[in-house]
């Protein structure tokens, strides 16, 4: 690739996804360089919220909690296919935090954010409520508050999706290399991990965004200093059958001073989690360990009146997050703040690491992470902070309404019921016209045709059936092991 790039991103995932984005709509030269799918690790594995982060005001990360909870409704007013409003209730627990302790943080929760469309705070008589209904006797009073939902990897891949119809290059399935610097430049080494085919990069500026393997990919680079410590912090998740069928979700207390959560999931489903445990080794390999199962079906079954025992679960998955090491002693009080480093100078190229962060703030990461690209990029102050007002694909239909939009597809695609023109909404907003049709083709199962496939692949990135059934949708969770390898063969001869 001959034309030297301005910004060169390594990582698909939400930050680095987020970054080229933001950068190729200033009018910058971006590629992104991703060894597998889009999202394939930490930014899929999240308990996907777009969320405060309750619990990091006891450790009086105001400044955190503050930034993410203001990200909230411009996420969601950019995105309101993928991104929607949840309540969450939580039951006070006698012996553990005192109910005026958690009704005074949830008093700051309401108002260092700037909320104006969600709801505020409310009381409930747990035992009167029918939200208390599914619970065992363990609490009287709680507290409902709100938050939001995301669909976390299709939120990475839209990002992805507008950076390249803003000009930047999105190389999927392609290894970084290898850095050194030419005078001002970068000599970037990327290769093409199907093929072997190594192709050579000139950049004004490199974006590390490798997230559990930021530190991995800083060793690549030639004459960067040693930069600050990553702490990788395993997150793990279960999925079992649904254990409510209200509409709300459940912030939990367990005795260990841990949280978690009980969350609606693709309507048929409850999501529960997540662990906090400092992980070794490789963050490909992460699993849901049977200790950490167990532990999940256990807080849960001491809160609902119906048992989570270990043949309840469907599904499990786990991430690893590459959290900034600020030497606290365990992985639960680790911060989750981001932290940006830079080297660079006059002559030299500009390279930029990125630590920690939570999938709420990616987008003011990326903010900050061009402000600090300002000396080596001055044009990179134009159009700034133009993201928190430009709907990703498919979400330009706030006004209208989630609700309103599915019973359009409805009048207009008489193939469609309300549950799946509800699934389509949440997947693709507005976009869902762009392949809807009188034949959508063979059906694979889990809600799946020919037609949306193509489109995935055409349009999204996807190669493989995990891709689709595991990231871009959840359709896995309702297909079979043999529906899955057939989508893999029609997907393996679509691309020839």
């Amino acid at each position: 690739m001959s034309e030297v790039q301005d910004i060169v991103v390594i990582g698909g995932g939400v930050n680095g996804c987020g970054v080229a984005r933001d950068a190729a709509g200033r009018g910058l030269k971006v590629l992104l360089c991703e060894r597998g799918d889009l999202a394939c690790a930490t930014s899929s594995a999240s308990t996907k919220l777009i969320h405060g982060g309750l619990r990091y005001l006891e450790h009086y990360a105001f400044h955190l909690v503050s930034h993410a909870l203001a990200e909230r409704e411009t996420l969601w007013k950019i995105a309101p296919h993928i991104i929607w409003p949840m309540r969450f209730v939580l039951p006070h627990r006698a012996g553990l935090r005192p109910a005026w302790l958690l009704r005074l943080g949830l008093f700051l929760y309401d108002h260092i954010g700037g909320r104006r469309l969600l709801p505020a705070t409310r009381t409930l008589r747990l035992d009167r409520d029918p939200v208390g209904g599914p619970l065992r006797e363990v609490s009287r009073i709680g507290f409902e508050y709100s938050d939001c939902w995301v669909q976390d990897a299709r939120l990475v891949v839209l990002n992805a999706r507008d950076a390249a119809a803003r000009g930047a290059t999105i190389l999927t399935r392609t290894k970084f290399v290898s850095a050194r610097p030419e005078g001002a430049l970068w000599l970037v080494e990327l290769e093409d991990v199907e093929t072997g085919v190594r192709l050579n990069v000139t950049t004004r500026a490199i974006v590390n965004a490798a997230g559990p393997w930021v530190a991995e990919a800083l060793g690549h680079v030639s004459d960067a200093r040693k930069s600050a410590g990553v702490r990788l912090v395993q997150g793990s998740h279960v999925v079992v059958k649904k254990l409510y069928d209200h509409d709300r979700c459940y912030f939990f207390q367990n005795p260990d001073g841990r949280i978690f959560f009980a969350i609606p999931y693709e309507e048929d489903f409850t999501l529960i989690g997540t662990t906090d445990q400092d992980y070794q080794g490789d963050p490909a390999k992460a699993h849901a360990s049977e200790a950490e199962i167990e532990y999940l079906c256990s807080a849960a079954s001491s809160y609902f009146k119906q048992k989570v025992a270990r043949e309840n679960v469907v599904w499990t998955y786990s991430g690893v997050r590459p959290l900034y090491d600020d030497g606290a002693s365990a992985a639960k009080d680790a911060t989750r703040d981001y932290v940006l480093t830079y080297q660079g100078g006059p002559g030299q190229p500009a390279l930029l690491n990125v630590f920690g962060g939570k999938i709420t703030t990616y987008r003011r990461l990326a903010e900050d992470a061009l402000a600090k690209l300002t000396s080596a990029l001055p044009e990179v102050g134009r159009n700034a902070g133009w993201t928190a007002t430009a709907a990703l694909p498919g979400g330009d239909f706030f006004t209208l309404g989630a609700v309103g939009l599915a019973a359009e597809l409805l009048r207009e695609y008489p193939i469609l019921d309300a549950r799946r023109a509800r699934r389509l909404v949440k997947h693709y907003g507005a976009e869902a016209r762009r392949w809807l049709g009188a034949d959508l083709g063979r059906d694979f199962g889990g809600d799946l045709t020919e037609a949306e496939v193509g489109f995935l692949m055409d349009f999204e990135y996807a190669r493989t059936a995990q891709d689709v059934v595991w990231r871009r949708t959840k359709s896995g969770l309702r297909m079979s092991a043999a529906q899955i390898a057939a989508l893999e063969a029609w997907m393996r001869e679509r691309r020839g």
